[in-house]
């Protein structure tokens, strides 16, 4: 027997939708704005991981022109479990954090660079987050 749980969708878009919400500033002389996580992984499927020079060059060649206004990245450790065959994989991970206004062209610019690192790396997925925020620089 098959049992089929059916959640209401008022309150998971109610829910999704109060995640993105603009932030008012009040307090800060600055700006609503979404802020994106992105997430790479620099192991490389049949080769060695992804070289520091390799990332400076994909930075140079896509981050920068999709995110001319400016970024920080960083380096960290992650873990990923493929969802296909849950094998969970630990990896050194490039962490980009960039704030932008909350528009189509932003959004674009992020998955550009989010195609570009899976297309030219060989990747599975890029992880990305994105919240509302107060951004003033």
């Amino acid at each position: 027997m098959t049992i089929v749980y059916r959640l209401p969708l008022v309150p998971v878009v109610c829910l999704l939708a109060a995640a993105c919400a603009t932030p008012s500033c009040p307090n800060l002389a600055g700006t609503p704005m979404l802020e994106y996580h992105l997430f790479f992984g620099r192991n490389i499927p049949g080769r060695s991981s992804l070289a520091d020079t390799e990332w400076a060059d994909f930075a140079a060649r896509v981050v920068t022109p999709n995110l001319p206004a400016g970024f920080t990245a960083f380096d960290a450790s992650g873990q990923w479990q493929n969802p296909i065959t849950h094998h969970i994989f630990a990896e050194p991970t490039k962490v980009l954090i960039v704030a932008v206004p909350d528009t189509p062209a932003s959004a674009a610019a992020v998955t550009a660079i989010e195609n570009a690192y899976k297309a030219e790396f060989h990747q599975q997925s890029v992880g990305i987050t994105v919240a509302p925020v107060c951004a003033a620089f």
